[in-house]
């Protein structure tokens, strides 16, 4: 199937997702901060992630993607087919969801959305809630990077300073971007990135859902982030910018990439440029 044959769009509300549930295709999958609250309430029918699935895991940039063998084994136990619609959410408004989406994307698996809000959402909608284990019917599936252009490594980033339409949208607090916050062995930020935390595009007052477009449009513009650039977003660990890369995309980014290595890869080598 193609794209166009989603069962939902990017950005489902959580009405959306209620009226296809049960639907043979659909597979909601909760990839929680805390894995405590899939098991205190999760909507029926998610099976649980491990966040730190998504991350390679070992080596000197932990965060980084797995290869190819363990993004088949991942999605192999989680279930996929080709025809299956992945529902992602978390309890935290987004992150490790956005997370698991880039990596469908990269991966070439378009059929894909983000439970607006989360957790949070679903249960603010007074939608029902299970606190059973729903357990996954493993199958073979074998990924490929079908998508490479949404990943940027640090060798292209840093040919890329300076460019003409390029702009980095770091995701961290503003005290880890000046400097003044961090566990790394360099504290700033790549030269030339603007910041806005990843939870400044959420929604306090609305369960955490992505805030209005036309708001973000606005201030991501201000600070010279437009959908025609090609956009480049990162974190400490490409855990909070899998949100802003998810918001990018909503928002009709069509060159949004993600650098996974984040500052976690950046701020801990002598041989990046670094800005206080």
């Amino acid at each position: 199937m193609s794209s166009e044959d989603n069962l939902l769009p990017l950005i489902a509300e959580p009405e959306e997702l209620a009226a296809v549930i049960d639907h043979e295709d659909i597979l909601i999958i909760d990839v929680p901060l805390k894995a405590d609250s899939y098991t205190s309430g999760h909507v029926p029918g998610a099976i649980f992630l491990d966040h730190n699935r998504l991350l390679k895991g070992s080596g000197d940039v932990p965060n980084d993607v797995p290869d190819v063998e363990a993004l088949s084994a991942l999605f192999s136990s989680l279930g996929l087919t080709r025809d299956t619609h992945v529902v992602a959410y978390d309890d935290e408004g987004g992150g490790w969801a956005g997370r698991l989406l880039w990596t469908l994307e990269l991966i070439g698996h378009s059929r894909y959305s983000y439970l607006n809000g989360g957790i949070h959402a679903w249960c603010a909608e007074a939608l029902p809630v299970s606190t059973e284990e729903h357990l996954p019917t493993p199958r073979e599936y074998q990924a490929t990077i079908r998508h490479p252009e949404v990943l940027i490594e640090r060798g292209e980033l840093i040919d890329k300073l300076g460019s003409d339409d390029f702009a980095i949208w770091d995701a961290r607090s503003g005290d880890e971007f000046a400097g003044k916050k961090g566990n790394n062995k360099h504290l700033g930020h790549i030269p030339g990135a603007v910041n806005m935390e990843w939870t400044d595009a959420m929604d306090r007052e609305h369960s955490l859902r992505i805030r209005d477009y036309a708001e973000l449009f606005t201030e991501l513009g201000a600070k010279g982030l437009t959908p025609e650039m090609e956009v480049v977003t990162h974190c400490q660990s490409h855990h909070r910018s899998g949100f802003t890369w998810l918001v990018g995309k909503a928002l009709g980014f069509s060159k949004i990439r993600a650098y996974a290595g984040s500052w976690k890869e950046w701020g801990n080598r002598d041989d990046t440029p670094i800005e206080k």
